[in-house]
């Protein structure tokens, strides 16, 4: 469920549109696009980040400080992927 950039070999944002389809709240379908706001547009409730949370560190294979756990690392997937890379690098 992931793609890894050959240039870069950084994870691609594959996953996290698959570990969101459980998590959002919405009426009827949806379909994800990677800037959708998902904290400011309420179709991510404060459980389902937390939910979230643990599925990205899981997959990621990283630790998400709580300095990171903001609404504006999670608004999106893009945002999501983004905060991903960065700890990557970190680590």
């Amino acid at each position: 469920h992931t793609d890894q950039d050959s240039s870069t070999g950084k994870t691609k944002a594959k996953t996290i549109g698959r570990l969101l389809d459980d998590k959002l709240t919405l009426e009827g379908c949806f379909d994800i696009v990677l800037r959708t706001d998902l904290v400011d547009g309420h179709y991510l409730s404060s459980l389902a980040i937390i939910s979230l949370i643990a599925e990205l560190e899981e997959e990621y294979d990283i630790t998400i400080p709580a300095v990171e756990i903001v609404p504006d690392n999670f608004n999106s997937a893009e945002r999501m992927m983004k905060m991903i890379e960065r700890l990557q690098e970190e680590y």
